[in-house]
């Protein structure tokens, strides 16, 4: 009876969110029926793994409404650091069809949902790379029990390259925009499992200072350090700052016009 009921409520609460199209995409959600979902308000179909952290994804991002927050002006240049399996850069195409979006993901198996639910945006670039202050390096990946959505990275030194049997290679945010002409990142999204500690460590002033809205998920709890990185770097800057979830949004008030 009870999970009669939850099932009903949850029901209820889907097609509260998404209308007609609610119930079916619940039944979906909850039977393993996730290789083509189709979700109102979304010009195409997204697939999740059946049985993976990419359901509670979807949930955070479509139903949650992870980033739905307000911004004063309409993004042209989005980068999307930690993609996962690239429902992101699907809700950011949506929200702002004239953005041009750069979706970073080191993990392999992710990269490839990320380019199964992104094929049909072709205003989405996707890298299989790790975002790191340095270009050139390479990581390797960590599975450290989390899911899909929980894999980290650990630099692997030069003498030790010979020996790791699967490099990704890193990219920075400096690259990234030199590579495409961009001289201001509108929305910059970084969720990348406590990656951000180094990547705001070092050389963030090519960058940071030129972002307008900078949305961040921090990971102290996977990698001690990281809210003082982030927020030692901010600090050098005139960012505001509020927060979503699990999200902390920093706006550059020099950046606002």
């Amino acid at each position: 009876m009870r999970k009669l009921w939850s099932s009903l409520l949850g029901m209820y609460y889907y097609r509260k969110k998404f209308g007609k199209g609610g119930g079916n995409l619940f039944r979906k959600l909850n039977s393993s029926l996730t290789n083509e979902l189709f979700v109102p308000g979304i010009k195409h179909s997204i697939s999740l793994r059946p049985n993976t952290s990419d359901i509670p994804t979807f949930k955070q991002l479509f139903y949650e409404s992870e980033y739905e927050f307000s911004l004063d002006f309409k993004p042209r240049t989005i980068i999307d650091g930690g993609a996962n399996i690239g429902l992101a850069a699907v809700y950011f195409s949506n929200k702002y069809p004239n953005a041009r979006i750069y979706s970073v993901e080191p993990e392999p198996s992710n990269f490839e949902m990320v380019k199964l639910n992104t094929k049909n945006y072709p205003n989405v670039s996707a890298f299989n790379s790790a975002l790191s202050a340095n270009d050139g390096g390479f990581i390797e990946i960590q599975d450290v029990g989390l899911g899909n959505w929980g894999f980290m990275t650990k630099e692997v030194s030069q003498e030790n390259l010979e020996k790791s049997s699967s490099l990704i290679p890193t990219i920075s945010i400096s690259k990234i925009m030199k590579d495409n002409n961009i001289t201001v990142i509108d929305l910059l999204k970084i969720d990348i499992e406590g990656a951000e500690k180094e990547l705001f460590e070092s050389s963030f002033e090519s960058w940071l200072p030129n972002t307008r809205v900078l949305v961040v998920e921090l990971h102290d709890r996977m990698k001690p350090g990281c809210s003082k990185s982030v927020f030692s770097a901010i600090c050098k800057y005139d960012f505001s700052f509020s927060h979503k979830g699990e999200n902390l949004i920093f706006t550059n008030n020099a950046r606002l016009s």
